[in-house]
């Protein structure tokens, strides 16, 4: 196998995985999770996220876990996503130097998702970029393998929306399979379009694994030379928009099967296991990780 040397993890469960809980997670248990998070070595944790409170009303107080998540002295770098411009902008005033803009490949989740057409969501964007220019923002394309409403998304149709993003000058871009249905040979036909058309650039990742096959499309994306992925502690996650949607990769699992294979992350799985076990303890929850469930018993 072709694999690199190491990987960059970004934990995404304070932000997709909480989002999806409906009964209120207290401010401050979340600040508790977010801390041993950090301090299990994430290089960088996706915190939360500034959207209406009428449409997620579990991450109302972004602004507080920002600010906590601010005043302590760590290495990771810390993200929220944001759908428009006045999320990010709130984000660079409270002092975040890092943001996720979402938009979806598929017009129809991005009208479910942020209630704008994808050339609208493409015009916020280039707003952010100008207006907000110290600002380091990450592009997410979520559906960019699969959309519960239109199917399969053609390859050319991804291609296209990482052209967009790169002629308005954003350098990281994260490819989502948002309702966790792709499998590793549609994946392996997805990368090796967006390398043809780019050769040499680097994409995140973040996959969902509601039909299990998480871990195997990341293997594909590895032997490509990929390196950036994004995970949820004990697999914690899904859209709300999407139907069908389940969790995301369990960290503790990638982590498990990277350092497994050699492949350094810097992560401690002890330091997961430990931020998965207040999840059980403090919220109402599944968590779908496989390690969660064999060492938290």
């Amino acid at each position: 196998m072709k694999l690199p040397e190491k990987v960059i993890i970004t934990e995404v469960g304070p932000r997709d995985g909480f989002q999806n809980i409906k009964e209120w997670i207290p401010t401050v248990l979340k600040k508790e999770i977010i801390n041993k998070l950090i301090d299990a070595g994430f290089p960088k944790i996706e915190v939360s996220s500034f959207v209406n409170p009428q449409a997620i009303a579990q991450l109302q107080d972004a602004g507080e876990i920002v600010k906590s998540v601010l005043n302590r002295s760590a290495q990771a770098i810390f993200y929220v996503l944001v759908p428009n411009f006045t999320g990010a902008k709130m984000a660079c005033e409270l002092g975040i130097s890092h943001v996720t803009y979402v938009f979806s490949v598929s017009q129809s989740h991005n009208m479910e998702n942020v209630r704008r057409t994808v050339e609208a969501s493409l015009e916020e964007l280039r707003k952010i970029r100008e207006q907000l220019p110290s600002l380091s923002v990450k592009a997410g394309l979520a559906t960019a393998f699969d959309c519960p409403f239109e199917g399969k998304i053609p390859a050319e149709r991804v291609v296209q929306m990482v052209e967009r993003c790169l002629d308005l000058g954003i350098e990281e871009i994260c490819l989502s399979d948002t309702i966790g249905t792709s499998n590793p040979r549609q994946t392996e036909d997805l990368l090796a379009a967006l390398e043809n058309r780019f050769p040499g650039r680097r994409f995140g990742f973040h996959f969902h694994d509601t039909q299990g096959m998480g871990l195997a499309n990341v293997l594909v994306a590895l032997q490509h030379g990929f390196f950036s992925f994004e995970s949820s502690v004990g697999g914690l996650g899904g859209c709300p928009f999407a139907p069908g949607a389940a969790g995301n990769i369990a960290s503790e699992d990638l982590i498990n099967m990277l350092e497994g294979m050699g492949i350094k992350t810097g992560v401690s799985i002890a330091g997961v296991l430990e931020a998965a076990e207040l999840i059980q303890k403090g919220i109402k929850c599944n968590l779908t990780g496989h390690l969660v469930n064999v060492c938290n018993r």
